[in-house]
């Protein structure tokens, strides 16, 4: 069983904080054999260090096919090595700009009508891929200090719309509920979760709490129990 984690800085601090360990552990008193891999993704050259709605959408619908786009996998060269596909947005995706109520799928500006289209095209994208499961984080949060209650609600009220609504039942694609760990169903990712007040990265305590709950959340839907099992790993 052959598991992706797609991911940045944020995603990073949470693999240090024991994601490998922990699967070596689980196979040796199982008798499992999970191997996880970390990549970045996109990485910074020569596509650029974004890994929003927009790059995901980008590099894997509209750019589909068996060649990498700008040295970047595609769904159907990634689904030719794996099993199980972990991918996330770093926290700047939760900076959410107002709709205009002109959305285009092809923006890359961070606004709900648009992040809307674009996962509505990446689940219809994965669907082709029924073999391979997906896992998708809720966007990691902001703290306090790094945005504005405005633009913190319309990122909230945007992965609320994933969970209870684009999210499905039955179907290859499951959530990890990230941005609630980080914080505690509030609009903010909290100061005791963070590396500062101003720094929206994980720091070394909240990473160690949050690596085994992702790799509960892995297991579980390895195991057929991603629609049972708790979405934020608990």
């Amino acid at each position: 069983m052959n598991i992706l984690f797609l991911h940045h800085s944020t995603g990073q601090n949470i693999w240090n904080g024991g994601v490998p360990e922990w699967f070596d552990d689980h196979n040796a008193e199982n008798g499992t054999n999970y191997t996880i891999t970390e990549q970045n993704f996109p990485k910074s050259s020569p596509y650029g260090w974004n890994n929003y709605p927009y790059d995901y959408w980008n590099i894997w619908v509209n750019h589909a096919g068996d060649r990498p786009y700008k040295d970047e996998p595609t769904l159907e060269m990634i689904t030719k090595e794996y099993d199980v596909v972990v991918w996330k947005h770093c926290f700047p995706v939760s900076r959410v700009l107002p709709d205009t109520g002109d959305p285009d799928i092809s923006s890359d500006e961070k606004r709900q009508e648009n992040y809307r289209l674009q996962y509505e095209a990446l689940k219809e994208k994965m669907h082709e891929f029924p073999d391979t499961k997906f896992i998708v984080w809720t966007g990691a949060a902001l703290v306090e200090g790094a945005t504005d209650p405005e633009s913190a609600r319309r990122a909230r009220d945007f992965f609320e719309w994933v969970k209870n609504e684009w999210d499905e039942k039955g179907d290859n694609v499951f959530i990890f509920d990230f941005r609630e760990l980080e914080t505690g169903g509030g609009l903010y990712m909290l100061d005791e979760n963070a590396r500062s007040s101003t720094d929206s990265h994980p720091n070394e305590r909240f990473s160690r709490t949050a690596a085994p709950l992702l790799c509960s959340r892995v297991v579980d839907v390895v195991e057929g129990r991603g629609d049972e099992g708790s979405i934020d790993g608990s």
